[in-house]
């Protein structure tokens, strides 16, 4: 027989990188330090350092997590209406089904959060309602994913509690006898040697083989806060001791949320406990010895703090549990089997925890209506023992499912329905794109494109004329060249968080708080039909299949025939006429494009326009001034005026819009501008606001015409179509010029690609742009 002479070698290898990947195992998990129970000692310490964090019940940690990912964005809307969230690190970091929520759901859900920290809310479960295809189990199981995840780490480490009874010091001077249950004797009798069945079965006391053990450890089955175990009428003088008077200590001793703190009693058996050990020892600072602090654990897997039920989930045929070798420990302990009754439900597992019920429907009916007194009472009876319940309850319904429910009216109050609708947001729709097909399909698509795909499928989910944006805006044909008739693409602005800065002054100051409300109540009642968020990803699916090109982009034509063409189900769902004034503003958006990547313009003089307009309608008619800010003289005339409203306006302007302009301007200036940015935040007359507009409105009105010496040059298209081959080099050197201006203009101002910008310019030449827009 002949030995492999590398095998000595090899095993040598195999041994040392296996003793090197248990040592790095060894020194880098550490998951298991952050379950040490500490002694109530330390506990209070911990207390004393961070009273904030340790004195948490189920709903104020929630409410943490959810501040603690969700951040709060500027935007142009009132506030009290309506506020923009970054909810990326709360629903799609790290997850591998990101769940993309729309501005109107993030607002509804952060008010509901909130509500979380005031007031007790057990008596409460939050129903997360919407149809089909909404992304409700999405949002839960991620909601619960990083609840999970934060209870276990040290910003969200929650405390409860268990005991550890000295055995040394209950037992006495008398030996540790133990009554084995049937379970001990059933492994004595597997371990023995012995076949004596009837000798095992009628043995008495048994003394404990071996080491006797130091303590048995007895853990909460509710999972209750550990400073509940001190008497409720001691609590507050013991935490005026621990805390020193400061912000927290006030909201503690008078704020509703912290009202647990003094009137919540720990579970029945740590209640016994205590009674029994203070009996027994007489001096409750020995009691607090065997009393421990260990962080909770959340473990949705195991139900450990978080219990989610499908509907298909069976009932467990027996709901109470018992821990028979545990229960023989203390009765032997106490020498008195009815003193500790260590007896429980599943629900113990989620007091202070979450409860989550995934579709009203089946056997998950039957746990819905059960939960009915204990959320109403937040008690629950096991055998002859009151067991309580506070946890925090969540449950998903479908419009259909709520008829399971009819049965118990009174149920209802105990409801609080929150609306998860379709998306009515343009830029969420678009990253539920992006995330499942890819973020390299954008560079597939002319800009605008993309988005607008995104507007058709919102549009099919507002689909009708909203009575608040009738009463806002009287006339809406003098917007057509930016939105629909029925104010549709208005909505999807105001629904994105923005205030389009093509609606006129006298508009934007009617949208008001108040109007702004019933635009965002009236917004409820949207999203509840039209295509779904599956049909959506279906029809992109289509969609970017046919009309993907290697040799160009997908444009709005592109979108407009894929949409006319559609079986008619799903044609009926747009509103007519809808498609046609989307194309009409993509028209009109990418006319403004090129006009203002031609547009050159001497900003030099049209901010002297500007500084010497501001100047001189703060004097009178005929006089002659010095302009603070050019130091030009200026001669106040009606002409003077005229020339730069001209510019402002337009050339059809009449007398009364160009006196009005003026008034508003002196009024800007004096009651604004001059008054508090100049002269209390210091800014010069170009960083304020009335200048800022003023120029906006001259360099618009300046480029409305730029196109007209190109629009009927052959030249001018063909050197576009040449542009960057040789052939650009034979074009008329002024032409070479524009032309290269133009296309670099439009990937630096509007992210076109060099062929993108090419082809959009065909676009606006060949379908006439300049001439469509030519009166607006």
């Amino acid at each position: 027989m002949t030995m492999d002479t590398n095998t000595s070698s090899v095993d040598s290898d195999a041994i040392e990188s296996v003793t090197q990947a248990l040592e790095f195992l060894n020194q880098n998990i550490q998951d298991y330090q952050l379950h040490k129970p500490v002694s109530f000692h330390e506990f209070l310490q911990l207390l004393n350092a961070n009273p904030s964090r340790i004195l948490r019940n189920i709903f104020q940690s929630f409410h943490d997590m959810i501040k603690s990912h969700v951040t709060e964005i500027e935007n142009d809307i009132d506030r009290s209406a309506i506020t923009r969230y970054d909810t990326g690190t709360l629903f799609m970091e790290g997850s591998d089904t990101p769940y993309f929520p729309d501005l109107l759901f993030t607002n509804r859900f952060m008010k509901q959060m909130d509500y979380l920290r005031h007031g007790n809310q057990q008596n409460r479960i939050y129903v997360f309602y919407g149809p089909h295809g909404c992304g409700k189990s999405t949002f839960l199981n991620n909601l619960l994913e990083k609840f999970e995840q934060y209870a276990n780490t040290d910003e969200g480490l929650c405390y409860e509690v268990v005991w550890r009874l000295d055995v040394k010091t209950l037992k006495g001077r008398e030996p540790s006898l133990m009554s084995l249950s049937s379970f001990e004797k059933l492994i004595q009798y597997i371990d023995s040697d012995s076949r004596d069945i009837k000798h095992i079965a009628n043995q008495s006391p048994v003394e404990f083989e071996g080491p006797e053990p130091e303590f048995i450890e007895i853990p909460c089955l509710c999972h209750d806060n550990p400073f509940l175990v001190i008497p409720r009428e001691q609590r507050r003088g013991v935490l005026d001791e621990l805390i020193k008077n400061d912000e927290f200590k006030w909201k503690l001793f008078t704020e509703k949320q912290y009202e647990w703190v003094f009137k919540d009693e720990v579970c029945t058996v740590c209640t016994s406990i205590y009674q029994s050990l203070l009996e027994r020892l007489g001096k409750p600072v020995k009691v607090f010895d065997m009393l421990y602090a260990r962080p909770y654990y959340f473990n949705r897997r195991l139900g450990n703090g978080i219990s989610v039920f499908n509907p298909g989930d069976r009932p467990l045929r027996r709901n109470v549990i018992l821990n028979q070798m545990l229960q023989s420990r203390i009765n032997a302990l106490f020498r008195d089997s009815n003193v500790i009754n260590y007896i429980y439900s599943s629900y113990a597992k989620i007091h202070n925890g979450i409860y989550a019920l995934m579709d009203i429907k089946a056997h998950n009916v039957e746990r819905m209506v059960e939960l009915h007194n204990i959320i109403s009472e937040g008690i629950h009876k096991v055998e002859n023992v009151e067991e309580r319940v506070e946890a925090l309850f969540f449950a998903l319904m479908n419009p259909e499912d709520k008829q399971n429910l009819k049965d118990f009216p009174s149920f209802e109050d105990r409801i609080q329905y929150i609306d998860i609708p379709y998306v009515l947001d343009v830029t969420t729709e678009v990253k539920i794109y992006l995330n499942i097909f890819g973020r390299h399909i954008e560079r597939n698509f002319q800009p605008m494109v993309l988005e607008n795909f995104a507007r058709i499928i919102i549009c099919t989910r507002i689909g009708k004329k909203s009575l608040a944006l009738e009463e806002w805006i009287k006339d809406p044909k003098k917007y057509l060249n930016f939105c629909d008739e029925s104010l549709i693409l208005l909505l999807m602005e105001i629904f994105r968080g923005s205030i389009p800065k093509w609606l006129n002054d006298e508009d934007k100051k009617a949208l008001d708080k108040k109007m702004m409300k019933k635009i965002i109540v009236e917004s409820e009642e949207y999203g509840k039909n039209g295509l779904s968020g599956r049909d959506a990803i279906k029809l992109f699916d289509r969609f970017y299949s046919k009309f993907v090109k290697e040799d160009g982009h997908i444009s709005m034509l592109d979108l407009c025939s894929f949409f006319n063409k559609l079986e008619e189900p799903v044609r009926q769902m747009i509103p007519q006429g809808f498609l046609s004034s989307l194309l009409r503003m993509y028209d009109y958006s990418i006319l403004q494009q090129v006009k203002e990547s031609l547009y050159y313009y001497n900003e030099d003089q049209i901010a002297k326009d500007i500084k010497n307009y501001i100047s001189a309608v703060t004097n009178e008619i005929g006089s002659v001034v010095n302009c603070i800010f050019t130091k030009e003289e200026i001669h106040v005339t009606e002409a003077f005026l005229e020339s730069i409203e001209i510019r402002l306006l337009s050339e059809s302007a009449d007398a009364a819009r160009r006196q009005g302009m003026r008034l508003d301007v002196l009024k800007e200036y004096t009651g604004v501008a001059l008054s508090h940015e100049i002269m209390i935040e210091g800014k010069n007359i170009v960083q304020t606001r009335l200048f800022k507009s003023l120029h906006e409105r001259y360099v618009h009105n300046l480029k409305k015409r730029v196109l007209e010496p190109f629009m009927d040059n052959a030249n001018f298209r063909r050197a576009i179509k040449d542009f960057d081959t040789e052939d650009f080099k034979a074009h008329d050197k002024r032409i070479k010029r524009d032309v290269t201006f133009l296309i670099d203009n439009l990937a630096s101002k509007f992210d076109y690609s060099q062929q993108g910008a090419n082809e959009i310019c065909i676009y606006v030449i060949d379908n006439d742009l300049a001439n469509k827009f030519k009166d607006n």
